[in-house]
């Protein structure tokens, strides 16, 4: 396949962050705008968090249609917005950027929909969990709080783990006040367990959703290894990490025959929204994207 047609009337995007060289978004989007033929590119922006709003006027004086942001900017991408959807409110953040031709921002959380979206594709029934016991997330960080939402928004309950306690007690009580305020009802919301004792509760668990760095490749903890002996065997794990695509927590999953879903869908189907923003495609997350991007993984 050929690369992106560039010409003087590209549509350009990218992706904001420090650091930003590891981030897969340039391969993905690039690889979307070769296979539909659009006149555009998608380049990776390393910005200091001091200079995060100067690179966004920046960016929209030089024609970008939008960006993704990653870690630091999240927080400041919502500041920075001049409207943001409900669940970007709830969650408190932004990951996607739109420019608008009046010169006013548009931003949006799409973490949560990738995430969504990622379970469907591996066939998981979404009501079926809702009917069933909470979902149970380990970490308190950004995809933590877009995680919870969605499910929330899915109708499943949700009760978070942390190493930080007082860190999950702050965020369950934020999500939980947004959620009832913006659904108008009481008693939905997030509830806490002890990080020391989340894996004797797995038999009452439907969902396992690991949001931390534990067992990324050159994260803190590569060689992690929670126990999930405890388990009912209708529990389906995920773990966003998708550096190695087979986590520890997966690998423990798939030895007590329990089904798994990697990161690497949440990944690519966030990206599906912003790319329809800044480049008017739908983009489809198929067996050849997949290929391309754990091609450009293993490089």
């Amino acid at each position: 396949m050929n690369g992106p047609r560039i010409t003087g009337k590209a549509r350009l995007a990218g992706v904001i962050g420090q650091p930003v060289s590891h981030s897969l978004s340039p391969v993905l989007h690039n690889y979307w705008l070769a296979r539909h033929g659009i006149d555009g590119a998608y380049v990776p922006l390393c910005v200091a968090p001091e200079a995060f709003d100067t690179a966004i006027r920046g960016l929209q004086a030089a024609g970008f249609r939008g960006a993704n942001v990653t870690i630091p900017h999240k927080e400041a991408a919502f500041a920075i917005a001049d409207e943001v959807n409900p669940m970007a409110r709830i969650a408190g953040s932004v990951n996607t950027l739109v420019f608008r031709e009046d010169g006013t921002i548009q931003g949006t959380s799409t973490d949560g929909f990738g995430y969504i979206a990622s379970l469907q594709a591996e066939g998981v029934v979404l009501p079926a969990l809702a009917a069933r016991e909470p979902a149970l997330l380990l970490g308190a960080g950004g995809a933590a709080r877009s995680i919870a939402v969605s499910l929330l928004e899915q109708g499943i309950a949700v009760r978070l783990a942390n190493r930080t306690a007082a860190r999950a007690a702050e965020l369950a009580a934020s999500i939980t006040a947004a959620w009832t305020k913006h659904a108008g009802q009481s008693g939905a919301g997030v509830s806490v367990c002890s990080w020391d004792s989340w894996e004797e509760e797995l038999r009452d668990i439907s969902l396992l959703v690991n949001t931390t760095s534990l067992g990324m490749a050159g994260g803190p903890n590569p060689a992690w290894k929670p126990d999930l002996s405890r388990a009912g065997s209708d529990l389906v794990v995920s773990d966003i990490v998708y550096v190695p695509r087979e986590t520890p927590l997966l690998r423990s999953a798939a030895a007590h025959g329990l089904r798994t879903v990697g990161g690497l869908g949440m990944l690519l189907h966030q990206a599906r929204p912003g790319f329809r923003a800044w480049f008017g495609a739908d983009a489809e997350v198929d067996e050849a994207t997949v290929r391309h991007v754990l091609a450009a993984l293993h490089r």
